[in-house]
């Protein structure tokens, strides 16, 4: 295949997996953003994880949150856990690579809090570790996923929240992630602070 044709052929892939989601992910993008905003009212937070390009998507939900989406408005409560180098190396030398995040829900993470967890796999062990110890702090999970969800899928509880992308590409699924955000962070917006007024 012609370069030039793999790079069309890479829009037109993306293009039918967003396609493909926005006929399955409304109704869960919807409840999780609810249970976002419900966290909001009740003056919680929200924590965000990921490995890698997942990191680099909790860093940019959490800096949509705390500064501005779309319009002007006051910043609101959201951390990545995935930014303070020094906890996060001293957590995985002192303990494991597994528990950087879940030390730090402990820590941070109170009942009634979100955290946005966050794994194209499904199947990253210290994000599936966050996980059960936002559970443990009565915390509602929001997983961003893909594939067949992974090991994570059977650690949902009754009141979490799975968005899993239908693909298995990787690429893929980190594109969808960026749009799901931004539609989190559009819902949020919209049911704190109004529409728009064009």
């Amino acid at each position: 295949m012609e370069l030039a044709d793999r790079i069309s052929q890479h829009f037109l892939d993306s293009i039918a997996v967003k396609q493909k989601s926005a006929e399955v992910l409304v109704s869960p993008i919807h409840r999780s953003g609810e249970a976002m905003v419900q966290c909001l009212l009740n003056n919680g937070k929200i924590l965000s994880c990921g490995n890698g390009g997942s990191a680099g998507d909790a860093q940019h939900f959490s800096a949509e949150l705390l500064n501005r989406f779309e319009k002007e408005r006051p910043g609101l409560p959201a951390m990545a856990l995935t930014t303070d180098s020094s906890t996060i190396t001293a957590i995985a030398n002192d303990y494991s690579y597994e528990e950087i995040f879940s030390k730090q829900v402990t820590a941070l993470g109170q009942a009634g809090d979100v955290l946005l967890a966050i794994s194209t796999s499904g199947n990253s062990a210290n994000v599936a570790a966050a996980m059960k110890a936002a559970q443990e702090r009565n915390m509602t999970l929001v997983v961003l996923s893909g594939n067949d969800g992974g090991s994570m899928a059977a650690l949902l509880g009754e009141n979490d929240i799975e968005i899993r992308v239908p693909s298995n590409r990787t690429a893929r699924i980190q594109e969808v992630h960026l749009v799901v955000i931004h539609c989190l962070c559009d819902f949020i917006d919209t049911q704190l602070f109004g529409g728009d007024e064009s």
